[in-house]
C-alpha cells in the first residue's frame, strides 16, 4: 500500500487502487469553539463541562461533523490534492472525540470509474487504535492544466 504526503494535485490518471493519504491533526477546545461558532451547532455537550460530565460520555466531545472535516482536509490539502471536488460521502461515527485527542485520517482509493473520472475512498478516522469514524466518499477529478 502506497503513503502519500503530497500538497501537489494528482490527475485521475495518476490514480491506482490501494494509493492512501494520510492527515493527523490534535483536536483543541478553540477547535470546538470555532466550529460550534461557523456552524451553529452549540450542542452543551460540545461547549458545557458540567453538563457534559453528567451525559453518557462524562466530558465534552468534538462535533462528529468536526471530525469528519478531517477527511475533507486529507482530500484538499494532502491526497489527492487541491481541485477535487466531493460527490458524495457517508459516514458512520463509532466514539466519541475529545479535547486532546490525536486524530488520525487515513483515505484508500478503492474504486476507479473513468468514464466520469470519479474516484472512490475508503475513509476512516482513529484515535490510538480506536476508529472514531468511518465510511465512503466519492470525488470528481479536476481538469488539470497541461
Amino acid at each position: 500500500m502506497d503513503k502519500i504526503v503530497s500538497r501537489k494535485s494528482f490527475g485521475f490518471d495518476d490514480l491506482a487502487v490501494g494509493m492512501t493519504g494520510e492527515y493527523c491533526r490534535i483536536l483543541t477546545e478553540r477547535d470546538i469553539e470555532g466550529f460550534a461558532e461557523v456552524s451553529g451547532d452549540v450542542n452543551p455537550i460540545h461547549l458545557d463541562e458540567e453538563y457534559a460530565k453528567a451525559s453518557i460520555f462524562g466530558d465534552r466531545i468534538s462535533h462528529g461533523i468536526l471530525t469528519a472535516g478531517y477527511i475533507s482536509a486529507t482530500f484538499g490539502a494532502e491526497f489527492p490534492g487541491p481541485g477535487w471536488i466531493y460527490v458524495n460521502q457517508s459516514l458512520r461515527f463509532k466514539a466519541p472525540v475529545r479535547i486532546g485527542d490525536q486524530v488520525d485520517t487515513q483515505v484508500t482509493v478503492s474504486k476507479l470509474v473513468p468514464e466520469k473520472k470519479f474516484v472512490e475512498f475508503k475513509t476512516v478516522c482513529k484515535v490510538g487504535e480506536s476508529v472514531v469514524l468511518d465510511g465512503e466518499a466519492t470525488l470528481m477529478a479536476p481538469k488539470l492544466a497541461g
